[in-house]
């Protein structure tokens, strides 16, 4: 453990885990849901993971990210569970973008 409980690596990736379980089992929040009201989504935290890796001298193929993020290939999860999005969410998406910081985008 770290001399700072609150960054020790083996802590955060528990709980960064534990957010893919917790995403995993939620499958009905849809991605427009999670980026109007968290202003992030699965893709977001793929991105992340990439751009990560990156700054630390890896590279990482996106698809594979997010194979780990959705727990299945992309293509496969968006048959299976994306539906279409509501008339407003993207309304609701499109205004809530310029209140957002570009990391999350």
């Amino acid at each position: 453990m770290t001399a700072d409980p609150l960054r020790d690596p083996e802590l955060e990736a528990a709980v960064f885990r534990r957010l893919l379980v917790h995403l995993d089992a939620r499958k009905d929040v849809q991605n427009i849901d999670l980026m109007n009201l968290a202003g992030f989504c699965r893709n977001c935290l793929s991105k992340w993971y990439v751009e990560a890796a990156r700054e630390r001298g890896t590279e990482l193929d996106y698809e594979a990210v997010r194979e780990r993020v959705y727990g299945m290939p992309y293509a496969e999860w968006k048959r299976r569970h994306q539906r279409e999005a509501g008339a407003a969410a993207p309304a609701r998406f499109t205004q809530a973008a310029g209140n957002k910081p570009d990391q999350t985008r």
